[in-house]
C-alpha cells in the first residue's frame, strides 16, 4: 500500500516552524483544507506546543484551540487526528470527529491515555517518548539506540493491549528529534526497516527537525528543510512507512509521486513510449 501523507496543523502561538500562524481557528481550519487539497490523507490538529522547551499548558486551552478546528475539518470530510497528551483532550477530539489520537509521549504523559482511548473506536499513535519537552534531551543516552527504542516502543504496546486496545488499532512512531540527538535520529532512520519489522503501522516525522541541521547547517532555509523532509519522507516510504507527517503536503505528495512511478513503470511497455 502507499505511504500516505498527515499533514500538520499547529494552532499554537509557539510550535518551533510555524507557531502563530493558524492559532486563529478560520485560519486553521483555511490552512487544513488546503493541506487537505494538496493531498493530504489526514490531517493532524495539535494545540500544545512538543517543540524542545516547550512547558506543558492547560488542557482546557489546549481544547479550546482545537476542538473547533477538529470539528470544522471532520464536517468538511477530511480524516482528522488529534495531536495531544491530555485524555481529556483525546476524549473530546474523538466525540468531535478525530479519528487518530497522536499521542507523542505514547500514553506515558497521561496515566489515563489508554484506557481513554480504549473506549472510544480511535486508532492511537503511540511515539517513542523519554521525557518532557521541556528538558527533552536529558534522558538521550543510549548504548544501543535502535535496540532500545525497539525496545521501549514494544513495551508500548503491550500497555496498550492491557488497557484495551487490540494491535489493529496502533500505530507506532520512533519519535525523530524526541528524546534523541543529532546522529541518534540518523541511526534510527538508517534501521527503519527494523521497526517497520515489528509488525505495526509506523508513522514517521522528520519534517523541518533540528537534526536536519547535521546536513543543511543551522541558518536553513524553511523551504530547504522541506526539501529535505520530503527526501527523508520518501526514504521513509522505501522502508516500509505507513505515514509521513510533513508541514509541506505539496513538496512529500510530488516526491511520493515521482518515487511511485519511478519503481512502479515499465518503460519497455509503457503506453507513452515513442514508437
Amino acid at each position: 500500500m502507499a505511504t500516505l501523507v498527515m499533514g500538520i496543523v499547529n494552532v499554537t502561538p509557539d510550535s518551533f516552524s510555524d507557531g502563530g500562524r493558524y492559532l486563529d481557528s478560520d485560519a486553521a481550519v483555511g490552512h487544513g483544507l488546503r493541506l487537505w487539497g494538496e493531498g493530504a490523507d489526514m490531517l493532524d490538529i495539535g494545540g500544545e506546543s512538543t517543540r524542545p522547551g516547550a512547558e506543558r499548558i492547560d488542557p482546557s486551552l489546549e481544547r479550546d484551540r482545537v476542538l473547533p478546528v477538529v470539528e470544522a475539518l471532520a464536517q468538511a470530510g477530511a480524516v482528522v487526528s488529534i495531536d495531544t497528551m491530555n485524555a481529556a483532550t483525546a476524549v473530546a477530539a474523538v466525540r468531535a470527529g478525530a479519528r487518530i489520537v497522536n499521542d507523542v509521549s505514547g500514553g506515558l504523559a497521561d496515566p489515563g491515555m489508554l484506557e481513554a482511548v480504549a473506549a472510544t473506536d480511535a486508532d492511537i499513535v503511540l511515539q517513542h517518548w523519554r521525557g518532557a519537552s521541556s528538558d527533552m534531551y536529558a534522558n538521550a543516552e543510549y548504548r544501543d539506540v535502535v535496540r532500545e527504542v525497539m525496545a521501549e516502543i514494544a513495551d508500548r504496546v503491550a500497555a496498550a493491549a492491557a488497557a484495551g486496545i487490540p494491535p489493529s488499532r496502533v500505530i507506532v512512531d520512533p519519535g525523530i528529534g524526541f528524546g534523541k540527538k543529532g546522529g541518534q535520529n540518523w541511526a534510527v532512520l538508517r534501521e527503519l526497516p527494523r521497526i517497520t519489522g515489528l509488525g505495526h503501522r509506523v508513522l514517521v516525522g522528520t519534517s523541518r527537525k533540528r537534526f536536519l541541521s547535521d546536513v543543511l547547517g543551522e541558518d536553513a532555509s524553511e523551504a530547504r528543510r522541506d526539501f529535505a523532509t520530503a527526501v527523508t519522507s520518501v526514504l521513509a516510504a522505501q522502508a516500509g512507512a505507513w505515514a509521513v507527517r510533513v508541514h509541506d503536503v505539496a513538496a512529500t505528495r510530488d516526491a511520493l509521486r515521482v518515487v511511485d512511478r519511478w519503481e512502479s513503470e515499465d518503460p519497455w511497455t509503457s503506453s507513452t513510449r515513442s514508437p
